[in-house]
């Protein structure tokens, strides 16, 4: 495992976790509605989550399942049903708590994902697919090295992903004190959802 190598699973690890798709855009709206702390299983459920499509791809499953044909239809459908569901659930989601006081700034209802949902979310994400399975098959090494280089690779997904992630998180709940009316709070929700149902066409792009 030379320097290079190294250093280019870093960066493949940094740019596909760091850049705008639905796990991201999630996750700003949970900072943003529901605070840093709290969102933290999510974090920690998109990274395992990640941790295990990258070892399930490392064995072999992954080029498997994306070979087959109906399983790919099937995953389209339910990770577009998926995300669709989560969008009208941002957009209608209460924006303040009715035993607030007047005064108050409105509180957010419902609770953020926790980290199994997270976790299984990445199985119907064929973009999470692909990326796991691009990373195993462009930086993997054959023979004996294969799995100390797939180990270190599923390390550099965690080094690089988990602060990648954890900036959308940060931001979201860096917004929290602009969110300080019901109609702030719903024009946000409503934003979020339209930008979560509009990764549905990232995933009919996926091949």
């Amino acid at each position: 495992m030379n320097t290079q190598l190294l250093l280019a699973m870093l960066s493949f690890a940094f740019v596909t976790s760091v850049t705008p798709g639905p796990n991201n855009l999630m996750l700003l709206a949970s900072g943003a509605s529901f605070g840093f702390r709290r969102t933290i299983p999510h974090l920690l459920g998109i990274i395992c989550g990640m941790v295990l499509l990258l070892s399930l791809a490392l064995a072999g499953l992954g080029s498997l399942f994306l070979q087959f044909p109906p399983a790919q239809t099937a995953l389209k459908a339910i990770g577009i049903g998926y995300l669709l569901w989560l969008a009208w659930k941002i957009a209608s989601a209460p924006v303040h708590s009715p035993l607030a006081d007047s005064t108050a700034i409105p509180a957010p209802q419902g609770k953020p994902l926790n980290g199994w949902q997270a976790l299984l979310f990445q199985f119907v994400n064929p973009k999470a697919w692909m990326m796991a399975t691009g990373a195993v098959s462009s930086f993997t090494l054959t023979g004996e090295q294969y799995l100390a280089s797939g180990i270190v690779l599923i390390l550099c997904f965690i080094l690089a992903g988990l602060p990648s992630i954890t900036l959308w998180a940060g931001f979201g709940s860096g917004i929290q004190h602009l969110l300080t009316s019901p109609t702030h709070r719903r024009g946000f929700n409503r934003c979020m959802a339209v930008l979560t149902a509009a990764t549905v066409f990232m995933i009919l792009d996926f091949h």
